[in-house]
């Protein structure tokens, strides 16, 4: 029911890349907020207008604007990677800004970097105003209750397992590999979900691989499941691959001496590795050192997936999250990321969150002792220990390879499973 007069003031602001689903947040928090009698204002640009001190790149909301946009990908307040937390000076601009603006219940949209953001912003302002976070990621890497996804995930992988879906045609039908690096910064749940859904050859994923590894190791893997797919009579697959891959990686693997490769959270800016060209490089090089050509496309599946329009489990989905950060933020609480559990809204403390060594939001990761991993491991084309067991088995292979079987086992095995 709606109300005349205007209560506290609500801001909103996304955080970190763009995943399915923001605008419903943006649109539930908004409608509910206002049904309830506040005024509502969009920060524009995630945390960077404000870190600079600026007050005026708002946008004020209302039910007219924000009525249809759930359906919609992007954000229609746009976001950024900035990190306050970073600089005492722009961490002040932002809690002077949040001050000036009149904002008592914050709504922040992110995933494990903007969590991060928003706890200690909470703490900083002692209690001046409330914080209430919405976990938003393709990654599908924050910690929530029951396993629940994070939104953006579904639409995430349904449309990536399309992209997929096509590129195992395309290889069928042309005779060629593709390596497909698909985001997902430190957990491979958006690989493996894609991978699993589209029938792919391979996926790796960071789980799999120890930090400090060398490259040489992922290659390995790849180029073994070429050789075990040519032993088979198929010159054809599709590898899906983590991008996260690369920061279990040795560093000077992979970043050029005085050039910086990471962000304002300290990540390596994985886009600009070209991982799936380097990747492809190195294994067509590889096999043609043995005089196997072998035809290998690299291709990135991410930003298609990033400002998709939502399917319907998450259009509904952020409907129900910000509808239940404004009922929880109403009701006294703060501090908190906002989870939906069994149909029902379930509060996660954000300190509970925080890692207490790193100070960082907690992750979520694949685990490889799951049957769910098991199942996608079992339906992959990868050399195995018992392929180095069977001796008919391991020749064949070695053949396959164009070398002799001492020294496909001595390179090889390293990367069976």
């Amino acid at each position: 029911m709606s109300h005349n007069k205007t209560k506290d003031k609500f801001g909103i602001i996304v955080g970190g890349g763009p995943a399915p689903g923001i605008n419903g947040v943006i649109s539930a928090v908004t409608i509910e907020a206002i049904n309830r009698g506040h005024e509502v204002i969009g920060i524009m640009d995630g945390f960077k207008h404000l870190s600079a001190g600026k007050q005026d790149s708002i946008q004020r909301l209302s039910i007219n604007l924000v009525s249809r946009i759930h359906q919609s990908g992007g954000s229609i307040l746009r976001t950024s990677r900035v990190n306050p937390t970073k600089n005492p000076e722009n961490m002040a601009n932002v809690i002077n800004a949040i001050k000036a603006l009149g904002i008592k219940y914050l709504v922040t949209i992110g995933g494990e970097d903007t969590a991060t953001v928003a706890y200690k912003l909470s703490r900083a302002m002692k209690g001046q105003i409330h914080v209430a976070h919405a976990p938003k990621t393709i990654d599908n890497d924050l910690p929530l209750p029951g396993n629940m996804p994070t939104f953006g995930f579904e639409t995430a992988r349904h449309v990536g397992t399309r992209l997929i879906n096509n590129l195992m045609e395309d290889a069928k039908t042309t005779g060629r590999w593709f390596f497909a690096v698909t985001m997902g910064r430190f957990a491979g749940h958006l690989t493996l979900g894609i991978a699993k859904a589209a029938g792919a050859t391979l996926a790796v994923i960071p789980e799999e691989i120890a930090k400090g590894a060398s490259v040489q190791l992922v290659c390995d893997i790849l180029e073994g499941s070429i050789i075990k797919r040519l032993a088979m009579g198929k010159n054809y697959g599709v590898a899906v691959i983590a991008e996260g891959i690369a920061e279990n990686l040795k560093a000077h693997d992979l970043e050029s001496p005085g050039h910086a490769l990471r962000d304002e959270h300290g990540h390596l800016r994985l886009a600009e590795i070209g991982f799936s060209e380097f990747l492809k490089r190195r294994v067509e090089a590889s096999l043609k050192e043995r005089g196997l050509t072998v035809a290998i496309t690299d291709k990135n599946v991410g930003y298609e997936l990033r400002c998709a329009p939502p399917i319907p489990f998450d259009t509904e989905y952020t409907r129900n999250l910000g509808y239940a950060a404004v009922k929880f933020l109403l009701e006294g609480g703060s501090n908190a990321l906002i989870a939906i559990w069994g149909g029902k809204t379930t509060i996660l403390p954000l300190a509970k969150l925080i890692d207490p060594k790193t100070g960082r939001s907690r992750l979520r990761l694949v685990d490889v002792r799951s049957e769910n991993y098991e199942v996608a491991l079992n339906y992959m084309i990868r050399l195995r220990h018992e392929d180095f067991r069977n001796r008919r088995q391991s020749i064949l292979l070695a053949r396959a390879a164009k070398m002799d079987p001492l020294s496909f086992a001595r390179r090889f095995k390293p990367a069976a499973i």
